[in-house]
């Protein structure tokens, strides 16, 4: 049976397809601008049904005590998008607008293998411990150790990676013993709606233990996050909004699990290889037009070679020609939206005002009129002070930052509201001493 036939999705509560209360709402290829067709528009009643549903699942049902039903299931669910993978590649492609070479790996089928893991784990897990006898305070015990799932979490996932975050947050928490809210992104909706598809028609999950709720409604993850039936709330998305959701989850006093933004350093100490340095980092900022939290978008170059460090990124990005993702060549697709193009250009706008200069790119490419396209771009002459080298911009964007030694290069990468990831490049495969551990974003 063809995914998504009609070019309809569906919501999926309690072990049902269905309708939602709001009526539809499209879904657009952000590399034509062509809808692609539309999905089920959840409102905030349907939202309830889905919480009740997983409630119900986990309170009333042994799904968090049968190990082996679990395993069963997520493994099923492994083995129906490995046979859908093709129609799930041309899906990621069109809807996210993922370039082809991606879906090989983080975008679809890296994802789609890691459920294994999640299967192997809990098939594998120590569950139940006896720790053996005690006696403190004098009373004889009898001590063992039972890890018990959490209970309903909600799950709140964004659209630059949508089955890899998705699949990540679902493939553990089911595993586990858990019943998942999902509530995907309004923008990758069709990557989400599969899942219930196929959870529908190739698996054994007990109805309610994997509910999707897809809506055009921002609303929705204010109200799954303070919803009392909600144990847990897993959110990956921008600072801003994580702030947010921990807010609302603190008046229930749930659990809360957060992966934010990022405006993560790429620092070249001064015995590094600049021109693979430079290179390597100009790459990476382009991939999928930079639409990824852990994307080192900060270039941190010894000062002495700054000029030199421009030119080599400014060479590397220019090399890199937004295309059509369906292209196997191509690395640098469209960005997700026009609200996400011109929030991108807005910065670049940004950066001349405060006095930077574009070695490269800075606007949307000349043979593109349509697709939410921006160019691959170098921006130089900031300071780490400036806001386009401190906010992240979430699309091809490299700032390129002197610095005067290990110190201030350090310095320089921890100047940051966030954390999340960072590169440390140098000939020496230690550093010199605590450089990447000073790193407060790196590893």
């Amino acid at each position: 049976m063809a995914l998504l036939a009609d070019g309809v999705s569906a919501l999926f509560i309690d072990g049902k397809l269905s309708e939602g209360n709001a009526g539809t709402f499209p879904t657009v290829n952000p590399a034509t601008e062509e809808v692609l067709g539309v999905a089920a528009d959840a409102d905030a009643q349907d939202l309830g049904r889905a919480i009740e549903a997983a409630r119900r699942a986990f309170d009333d049902t042994d799904w968090s005590r049968n190990i082996e039903l679990r395993v069963r299931c997520v493994r099923q669910l492994r083995d129906a998008m490995r046979e859908s993978v093709e129609e799930l590649r041309a899906l990621t492609i069109s809807e996210v607008g993922a370039p082809r070479m991606l879906t090989a790996a983080a975008q679809l089928e890296g994802p789609v293998d890691d459920l294994a893991f999640a299967a192997d784990t809990a098939e594998s897990y120590c569950w139940e411990q006896d720790l053996g006898r005690a006696a403190p305070m004098g009373i004889p015990t009898r001590r063992t150790l039972a890890r018990e799932a959490v209970g309903v979490v909600g799950a709140i996932t964004p659209w630059n990676f949508p089955h890899q975050i998705n699949l990540a947050k679902l493939g553990p928490a089911l595993a586990a013993g858990n019943a998942v809210v999902l509530k995907p992104a309004p923008d990758t909706p069709w990557c989400a709606a599969v899942l219930g598809e196929l959870i529908a028609n190739h698996t054994d999950f007990p109805p309610g233990v994997v509910n999707i709720v897809t809506s055009s409604d921002h609303g929705l993850g204010a109200l799954l996050a303070k919803d009392p039936r909600v144990d847990m709330v897993s959110f990956t998305g921008s600072t801003a909004t994580g702030r947010s959701v921990m807010a609302d989850a603190a008046a229930t006093v749930k659990r809360v699990f957060l992966e934010l933004g990022g405006k993560s350093a790429f620092v070249v100490l001064d015995d590094a290889d600049l021109t693979g340095a430079c290179s390597v980092s100009a790459f990476t900022a382009a991939v999928h037009a930079g639409q990824g939290c852990a994307i080192t978008t900060r270039l941190v170059v010894p000062r002495a070679r700054y000029d030199e460090a421009v030119a080599i990124a400014a060479r590397t990005m220019s090399s890199i020609r937004p295309g059509d993702p369906n292209d196997p060549g191509t690395v640098c697709g469209p960005l997700i939206s026009a609200r996400q193009r011109d929030r991108v250009q807005s910065y670049l706008d940004l950066a001349i005002a405060e006095g930077g200069t574009f070695a490269c790119g800075g606007g949307r490419p000349a043979d593109k009129d349509v697709g939410y396209f921006i160019e691959p771009t170098v921006i130089a002459g900031l300071t780490n002070e400036a806001r386009p080298a401190r906010e992240e911009i979430f699309g091809p964007v490299l700032t390129v930052i002197a610095h005067d030694g290990d110190d201030d290069a350090v310095r320089i990468a921890n100047d940051s509201p966030y954390g999340l990831s960072g590169t440390v490049y140098s000939a020496d495969p230690s550093g010199p001493p605590g450089s990447p551990r000073g790193c407060g974003s790196a590893p």
